[in-house]
């Protein structure tokens, strides 16, 4: 088997040709990035420096007015960090979410004047679509600085701007940072730096691709020897192995924890944790978003089952439209993003789902791959009070008597845009490969290509007639199925076939199966074995 042309087709399967593999297998640090590399230049960000050097130097008060989530938290640690380390007079401020919504907004901006009454104000992963709040500020006497990464508007804001979308919120932040530091003569800060920036990139689903690989890349090895504390503390409450996080730690571990702190209480707590050099007062931040977490996990489940009794009863069986559009007005504001990606996850159709209020509706879509669902809430801004996002995710308030109108102009559009062909849930095979060719060692080269992720999936390969030394369920009521597969050299290899316990009833011992799977490496009892992780299995014909 030659291991280094399998790596090449899947590299291939990824849009990296050769001659580009080796930018891929071994990316820039992100310290030698340059601007160009994520669509910026240095006249965009020269005014934004000489502005907080300003503000620096004179003593200014200046906040960061961050997002409530978890790139918009490592964000606004980054801004605030580089900035305070430098001298800066700055103070952090992260809305409510429902209180106050998402964004700048009339009342986060009162409540800033009031309180801090700030000479500069910089946002964090928003503030690009904010052209009112934007004028409502520099009547408040403000200067601005918007810091963003979502999709722009035809209407700009009238202040200094520092926007890509190659990059996170926690991304552009990071970038800031670095390149004030440099004007600063300093760059000791980075690799901490780094470190954020990293979460916020994963978190916030980005491609790891190019700039946002080189991020996650070294930032995870920063994070594997952090000395944050408040790092540290959740890594440990989490349960985590140290020195060995992986991007997929990131996203399915501790960015839940950050985002759950924001869905249902107040997002502070998230960036005092992250800011925290005190090691107790990090334990007691930890555990306390380890127990908002949990209380969001049940929400959460209780809503996607209350939601999908909501779809039977409007669709039956079979889902009649192109889109899901469900509303209801027990929904907690805070996880209606996670509920409608549990409906595309179950149904594979664009999902919407509201939190309906007396007068007023906050709302978040998820998409399908080929379905722009921001710009396609957009067009019908006429109906809307806000809107912003991504093309796969996007969130909006909206006049509840608008509603059904609103639902109905959706419907449509997704009936035009959307083919049936898109809607056929796609299994992305990157190689056919025999079983025995599994090993050790091809498992390692598959390392290379790590951090996995959004963009950078976990390869998947697809091997036929292969035969099933032994089976059994496992999980509460027999719901996953363990299989030993025949595998090199004779020998076994074990393989887990999560929601397949059914299929126990189709199985016979010596019998062939067609899979897809990823190659993962078990460790129990201080013992290391591969292991499969099936995605589909099916009896050889």
């Amino acid at each position: 088997m030659n291991i280094d042309k399998i790596i090449q087709a899947i590299l291939r399967k990824r849009g990296i040709v050769k001659k580009d593999s080796a930018a891929f297998l071994y990316p820039k640090h992100p310290d030698e990035l340059l601007l160009s590399d994520i669509d910026l230049h240095k006249k965009d960000i020269q005014p934004i420096l000489t502005r907080i050097k300003k503000a620096i130097t004179k003593h200014e008060s200046i906040v960061v007015y961050t997002d409530y989530d978890a790139d918009g938290l490592t964000a606004g640690a980054i801004v605030w960090e580089t900035i305070h380390h430098l001298g800066g007079s700055i103070m952090p401020y992260v809305p409510h979410r429902v209180d106050e919504g998402y964004g700048l907004t009339k009342l986060g901006i009162d409540a800033v004047y009031e309180r801090y009454k700030p000479a500069l104000l910089i946002t964090v992963d928003h503030g690009i679509t904010a052209s009112k709040e934007v004028d409502y500020l520099k009547t408040k006497g403000m200067d601005v600085i918007v810091t963003d990464h979502h999709v722009k508007p035809e209407k700009l804001p009238a202040c200094l701007i520092l926007h890509t979308t190659k990059l996170s919120g926690a991304g552009v932040a990071y970038i800031l940072a670095t390149q004030l530091l440099l004007s600063f003569k300093e760059k000791k800060m980075n690799n901490r730096l780094m470190q954020l920036a990293a979460i916020g990139t994963v978190a916030d689903m980005m491609p790891l691709l190019g700039p946002n690989r080189s991020i996650v890349k070294y930032g995870l090895e920063e994070l594997n020897s952090s000395k944050r504390e408040g790092i540290r503390a959740l890594i440990s409450q989490a349960g985590l192995e140290k020195n060995r996080l992986t991007a997929y730690d990131i996203s399915h571990i501790l960015a839940p924890r950050l985002n759950a702190v924001g869905r249902i209480e107040h997002a502070i707590d998230g960036l005092r944790l992250l800011c925290t050099n005190n090691p107790e007062k990090a334990k007691v931040l930890a555990s306390k978003l380890g127990t908002t977490n949990r209380e969001r996990q049940q929400l959460t489940i209780d809503t996607t089952l209350h939601a999908k009794d909501q779809v039977r009863k409007k669709h039956g069986k079979k889902i009649k439209e192109k889109v899901l559009f469900i509303a209801h007005e027990s929904y907690n504001q805070g996880i209606i993003g996670l509920v409608a990606g549990k409906l595309v996850e179950t149904y594979y159709v664009p999902a919407v789902v509201v939190s309906k209020g007396d007068l007023v509706s906050k709302a978040s879509a998820r998409s399908i791959k080929g379905f722009n669902i921001v710009e396609a809430i957009r067009s019908f801004s006429d109906l809307l009070i806000d809107v912003g996002g991504h093309p796969m995710a996007a969130g909006f308030t909206v006049d509840t008597k608008n509603l059904d109108v609103l639902e109905r102009n959706l419907i449509r559009l997704a009936e035009k845009q959307i083919t049936d062909q898109m809607l056929t849930r796609p299994v992305s095979i990157d190689y056919e490969l025999p079983i025995e060719s599994v090993s050790e060692k091809f498992f390692g080269k598959l390392q290379e290509l790590q951090p996995f992720g959004f963009g950078n999936p976990e390869p998947v390969f697809l091997s036929r007639n292969v035969p099933v030394v032994d089976f059994r369920t496992i999980g509460a009521e027999g719901k996953h199925l363990k299989l030993q597969l025949l595998g090199s050299d004779a020998s076994s290899i074990d393989a887990i076939a999560f929601n397949y316990g059914n299929e126990a009833n189709q199985l016979k011992r010596n019998q062939l199966i067609d899979i897809t799977y990823a190659i993962d490496m078990n460790q129990w009892n201080g013992k290391q074995t591969i292991q499969l992780k099936v995605k589909t299995l099916r009896i050889s014909s």
